[in-house]
């Protein structure tokens, strides 16, 4: 078990996430219990999974614009003194018949060994990245993290005796073989209309029609029921909605939004063209394309489970990754905190943002 210098500084942790977007890094210090300090960060839209849907492979290009991104990734991770660090990939990766392949050129060309981890442990990494959004009050929670290949939903009962880890509260969860990326490649995401987003929906809603969990009221016997929702596609909604003039996570992350003010910001953004998606601040030309896409299969997710408000998190499987190693030294055990620097941001700022 880790013990921390009482006259040094906290230690390093390092997560990174190489997915079917984009490829993301962080680098923290535990600060207060569940919490951390994000020292460092690196976040690339790479596209790891074009095309995959139709090849079954990445492409060269893909690939070498993943490799490139690593490289910087490298890089800020050997000018640091990291005591832990977990590095992963996740649908492209686990979908490509190259997957394996591409990880030993990844090893080759980088110095980096990226694990491609399974859908269970991708669904348990989001809750875990999302835990402090979930409010002492709640007993019933849907999470879902909407990414570029794949989409994962967990299903939680809290009930009287909550876990320090939320995750040993999930009853129900699963990884929809659908994300942003590849569906807005199966119905084209650039030029959307009602009907093709309908269309969209469909699809999604078929794939959950097999999910396998309690019915609605079941799952909303609490009042205190609420959506959490972790992607580039809620943090999208949120930006469009605060009408922001830049991307600022600090005011999207953990930010309520009522079904209503969903519901009206996937209306409006699907009355734009693609020109008006790119032209806005907090979506740009790099997922203009997609996040209609991603508002499809958060349409899917509202109708199967409705509820009154969504909860906005700006954070995944990262910060899931360092919390989980960060709990695991038992950096935040009683009075510990008060050798570890003083309370910081959780995150960094708006490129921590995700799919």
């Amino acid at each position: 078990m880790f013990e921390s210098d009482e006259f040094g500084p906290p230690p390093l942790y390092a997560a990174l996430d190489l997915g079917t977007n984009n490829c993301r890094l962080l680098i923290a210090q535990p600060t207060r219990p569940g919490q951390f300090r994000v020292v460092d960060g690196f976040s690339r839209i790479v596209r790891l999974g074009e095309g995959l849907a139709a090849s079954g492979r990445l492409s060269e290009d893909a690939m070498n614009r993943s490799v490139e991104a690593l490289k910087i990734c490298a890089a800020k991770l050997g000018h640091r003194n990291i005591r832990r660090s977990r590095l992963i990939a996740t649908e492209a990766a686990r979908a490509a018949e190259n997957g394996v392949i591409f990880m030993d050129r990844v090893s080759a060309e980088t110095g980096l060994e990226l694990e491609i981890i399974d859908r269970e442990t991708e669904a348990r990494l989001a809750v875990s990245g999302c835990a402090s959004l979930v409010g002492r009050e709640a007993r019933s929670v849907v999470l879902f993290d909407i990414g570029g290949g794949s989409s994962e939903i967990a299903v939680l009962h809290i009930g009287d005796n909550r876990s320090s880890r939320l995750a040993n509260h999930i009853t129900h969860w699963t990884s929809l073989p659908v994300g942003v990326v590849t569906l807005s490649e199966r119905h084209g995401g650039r030029d959307v209309t009602p009907e093709s987003f309908e269309g969209m929906i469909r699809e999604v809603s078929c794939m959950l029609d097999r999910f396998d969990c309690p019915d609605i009221e079941a799952v909303r016997a609490a009042d205190d029921f609420h959506l959490i929702g972790t992607s580039g596609t809620v943090t999208t909604l949120a930006g469009v909605h605060l009408d922001l003039p830049r991307y600022d996570r600090r005011r999207v992350d953990g930010l309520w939004l009522s079904d209503d003010e969903v519901s009206a910001m996937q209306a409006r953004l699907l009355s734009w063209d693609f020109a008006a998606r790119a032209a806005n601040p907090c979506i740009g030309p790099d997922r203009a394309d997609l996040v209609l896409a991603g508002c499809a299969i958060l349409e899917a997710i509202r109708r199967r489970w409705p509820s009154t408000r969504m909860r906005v998190a700006d954070r995944g499987l990262r910060e899931g990754l360092l919390t989980d190693m960060m709990a695991d030294d038992g950096v935040w055990r009683r009075g510990r905190g008060r050798r570890l620097s003083r309370p910081g941001p959780q995150t960094g700022s708006e490129e921590g943002r995700s799919s």
